[in-house]
């Protein structure tokens, strides 16, 4: 337990600061308690999903500046094509959408790689790129969201056999931020995929006299941080239950 504490001693400070807060606000405000806890949970959850697609790219020794803009397109496709869509079409639009935040972060990847110009230069111009992409699908906020996507990340956990209170203070949009990081990242962490993040980021140099190849390894971590952020994007819409195409206040939270 000492050496878990330790190693996590960061974590941990985090996760006792946040019980601190949370303690303090039903002090200040003592009607605050399940809706707020789930409100809240909802409000943060592109917050965090969009910092870990920043955190896979910083690892990785670079920098993502048309995040926020890639979750607006996110959001607007998945808003429109799940606009009167039957439960099925709206699960095959979920993975279009991962699959066009992998291709947005692969094609900002590519660039930085082919043309040698910094992250910063590329990304910041990809921001306007994809910011009117957004705007072109949907030039203000709307379309829809399937019934079952929203109920994923709305309301407390319940679970067969238990009281709604033993589990009701658990927001599902934590659970969901949890699964997402358990399915994306941890075994990308723990692969060879992983490995070559951190020996890119950690000297470019050393990684390719290693044998990284270091051009790919630097396409794919903005691909995976592509899809953290049409998982940003897809947050976006399910709780909202409308597409929004003006990019939020999401970058410099990252």
């Amino acid at each position: 337990m000492r050496r878990l504490l330790t190693q996590n001693g960061w974590t941990v400070g985090l996760a006792g600061l946040l019980t601190l807060l949370l303690v303090a606000t039903k002090l200040i405000q003592p009607d605050f308690g399940i809706s707020g806890l789930d409100s809240l949970a909802r409000a943060a959850l592109p917050f965090a999903l969009a910092t870990l697609g920043m955190a896979i790219v910083v690892i990785a020794g670079g920098i993502d500046l048309s995040l926020a803009a890639m979750m607006a397109v996110a959001s607007v496709t998945a808003a429109v094509m799940m606009q009167g869509a039957s439960d099925g079409q709206a699960a095959l639009v979920v993975l279009f959408v991962l699959a066009l935040g992998a291709a947005m972060g692969a094609i900002n990847g590519s660039l930085i790689v082919v043309t040698r110009v910094p992250d910063i230069v590329v990304t910041l111009a990809m921001l306007y790129v994809w910011q009117g992409v957004a705007l072109l699908i949907l030039n203000a906020p709307g379309g829809g969201a399937a019934p079952w996507l929203r109920a994923l990340i709305v309301g407390g956990v319940t679970l067969p056999g238990l009281p709604a209170a033993a589990t009701e203070w658990l927001p599902k949009a934590v659970v969901f931020l949890f699964v997402c990081l358990a399915v994306i990242w941890l075994p990308i962490r723990r692969s060879k995929l992983g490995l070559m993040f951190y020996a890119v980021g950690s000297d470019q140099l050393a990684a390719f006299r290693s044998g990284v190849p270091v051009g790919r390894t630097r396409i794919a971590a903005y691909a995976v941080c592509g899809v953290f952020a049409a998982l940003g994007g897809l947050s976006v819409t399910m709780s909202t239950g409308i597409g929004e195409p003006i990019p939020g206040p999401y970058l410099m939270a990252a």
